[in-house]
């Protein structure tokens, strides 16, 4: 999931992609380096161009950025801080900041910036990064909500209008469905019938939507949508009636529908969709902002962008942001303060919205995002339409909740391949996540 918080664990050898910023002034032996890692390469450019400017007026740091891969951020993450070997500052989302912020690993924001920095910032990602009335993390980029790219050839061909995406509505009650039967229209066989067809072959030569083990992207907003619970508190409660459906639904859209990727290929593979999407293989793709720039860069066809689908309890997206933290077991806590600093003002975070790579968590600066995309024809108001319009369903949380994934997550890839009922195997994983994290 692309900048996505976690949703599935792919198993992928990482790399790592060192980006060095230029800089001039003082001599190399006069500078101290200040490394940073990230898992975008996409908003990891853009800010190659911040950290250029911020170099000029800054001559006696240099900082290097370091790419490392979604896949195994964060097992790497945990294995460098405990090793102390983890770079001097980092990028952390809502799912795994707690436990580094618990354990004394994070600088305090508070104390190590000006105190009224955080008023500059996205006020919902100044809450989620806030702990026992402690901010942990510079606020760098907020995803707003989810909505559904469309490839304007594929849906036209089956006779949906654009316009009528954004009326589309998924339900547990079939007779109250309109999504599956559009899914079943854009997906078709190797002979090019559609699976709505009683000829459909089975072999698939595009399918018509992504439905995957996607927390961020589809089964959080599924969850919300049907009034169902991921989390209560920092406990897990996925036996929830209500998200059992949803869950059920998902399962049955991909495995009996047949309308949506299969699990064999997403659980292993969180870019699988995007990648099918871009090459003219999926008509639908439901995602967040962290995939438009992929997408525009990358597609050489006609698409747009229209709400995600409404369920029984209307929209309900998750909104998500990103920070980077410094490292509080480094020695250079003078020049991670500097760079810190730099990345939360209006001037070092504009840059990601310039590139249109990221929504700057700087309030100031977000003007340059929507003129970048404005600039392109692109319109990204579904994707902030609904958290307008509803209150988004919490994103995952709690201190220890990389245990709980880690517990949970082979399970859901099972019941994903539909290889265990979801029913059956929901109540496991909540059971084996709330057991993980102590609960």
């Amino acid at each position: 999931m692309a900048h996505r918080f976690l949703s599935t664990a792919a198993a992928l050898v990482a790399s790592t992609l060192a980006l060095t910023g230029c800089s001039a002034g003082a001599s190399s032996d006069e500078k101290t380096t200040v490394t940073f890692r990230l898992w975008d390469s996409t908003v990891a450019a853009a800010y190659e161009d911040s950290l250029d400017a911020f170099e000029k007026e800054n001559p006696t740091i240099d900082v290097k950025i370091k790419v490392v891969d979604w896949a195994d951020y964060w097992t790497k993450l945990r294995t460098d801080v405990a090793e102390k070997k983890m770079d001097d500052i980092f990028w952390v989302n809502n799912s795994y900041f707690g436990a580094y912020a618990d354990s004394g690993n994070l600088v305090n924001i508070d104390k190590a910036l000006d105190s009224d920095a955080s008023e500059a910032w996205e006020t919902s990602v100044v809450e989620q990064f806030t702990r026992d009335d402690t901010l942990w993390g510079v606020p760098q980029l907020y995803d707003a909500g989810v909505a559904v790219y469309y490839n304007k050839a594929l849906v036209e061909a089956a006779g949906v209008t654009p316009d009528a995406l954004g009326d589309l509505t998924w339900s547990p009650d079939p007779a109250a469905d309109t999504y599956l039967a559009v899914a079943k229209s854009l997906t078709l066989d190797t002979a090019g019938v559609s699976a709505a067809d009683p000829a459909f072959n089975g072999t698939i030569a595009q399918y018509g939507t992504n439905l995957a083990n996607d927390t961020q992207s589809i089964t959080l907003p599924f969850i919300g949508s049907n009034g169902g619970v991921y989390q209560k508190g920092d406990a897990f409660a996925f036996s929830d009636p209500k998200t059992v459906e949803a869950i059920t639904y998902l399962v049955n859209a991909i495995n009996t529908a047949k309308v949506a990727p299969a699990a064999a290929d997403t659980n292993t593979n969180s870019d699988f969709s995007r990648d099918a999407f871009i090459d003219g293989k999926l008509a639908l793709f439901q995602s967040g902002l962290f995939n438009l720039k992929n997408i525009d860069d990358g597609a050489d066809f006609e698409w747009g962008v229209a709400p995600m689908p409404e369920g029984p309890a209307g929209r309900v997206s998750v909104t998500n942001g990103i920070v980077v933290a410094g490292n509080a077991a480094s020695e250079k806590q003078d020049a991670i303060a500097e760079v810190l600093t730099w990345l939360g003002s209006e001037k070092g975070n504009g840059y990601l919205g310039t590139a249109g790579a990221a929504v700057p968590a700087v309030k100031s600066a977000q003007a340059r995002y929507f003129d970048y995309w404005d600039g392109k024809d692109v319109s990204v108001d579904p994707f902030f339409d609904v958290i307008e319009q509803s209150s988004p369903i919490s994103a995952p949380t709690g201190a220890n909740y990389g245990k709980g994934f880690e517990a949970f997550e082979p399970i859901f890839q099972q019941i994903f391949t539909g290889t265990l009922d979801p029913q059956v195997g929901l109540k496991q994983a909540e059971d084996a996540a709330n057991a993980a994290i102590g609960g």
